[in-house]
């Protein structure tokens, strides 16, 4: 059963997302978003077990935040419904990093990148949107511009590997997304955006049970990595 939850789990959102991304023409249009959600609804039973003990309110916040993300897969074929569900989501991510803060000066200020890269965002989105006739999109753009640097700027201040790389590739993902819906065509758009954002998920998930990891190596006498000072 260990080895089930260890690596069964972890090999099934390997291959229901590669088996939705690759997207093979066999599948009936009917049933792609069904293919669509699988690997995040297996995603979520991972998570489950990954709960260190004692489980905190931080763990059941990420978690939360995976559930609201899991609504947007669906409900972003409406656009302002999934971008509000995904919004909640990175809320819910934000809460729970809040609660792992570690604070370093170098973390703190890679804060400023957050910000150009957002303002740089903003700036060409709310041009487009202007060009496409579409200003009514720009208020709730930015502000999810604004939310989901939030939430990479938070997780990079947990120190947490799991958390920033997820974070991170959960911004490529959307970034690639916002520009290619609104700013210009990017060849293989769909492959880029569903496989970060996957594998965003996935690690975000995996920080769930970064805690333990340092905990359980320090108790043996090792000293924390360096990666886990970052």
């Amino acid at each position: 059963m260990h080895l089930i939850k260890k690596y069964g789990l972890p090999l099934l959102i390997l291959l229901f997302a590669l088996f939705y991304i690759w997207n093979p023409s066999f599948v009936p249009s009917s049933l792609r978003m069904l293919f669509k959600l699988i690997p995040m609804w297996l995603i979520i039973a991972y998570s489950f077990t990954l709960l260190p003990t004692p489980r905190k309110r931080e763990h059941w916040l990420l978690i939360i935040g995976l559930f609201f993300c899991m609504l947007g897969d669906y409900l972003l074929q409406w656009f302002v419904i999934g971008l509000s569900a995904f919004l909640i989501g990175h809320l819910f991510y934000i809460s729970s990093f809040v609660h792992s803060f570690t604070f370093t000066k170098p973390r703190f200020i890679s804060i400023i990148i957050f910000l150009v890269y957002g303002g740089f965002m903003g700036i060409k989105l709310t041009e487009a949107l202007q060009g496409n006739n579409e200003s009514a999109l720009i208020i709730p753009v930015i502000f999810y511009i604004i939310v989901i640097i939030s939430m990479s700027w938070t997780a990079i201040m947990t120190g947490n590997m799991y958390a920033i790389v997820g974070s991170i590739l959960f911004l490529i993902s959307d970034s690639i997304l916002a520009w290619n819906k609104f700013v210009a065509d990017i060849e293989y758009s769909s492959i880029l955006i569903m496989s970060t954002y996957y594998a965003a998920q996935f690690c975000l998930t995996r920080s769930l049970g970064w805690k333990s990891v340092v905990k359980r190596n320090t108790s043996v006498g090792a000293h924390p990595t360096e990666s886990s000072k970052v």
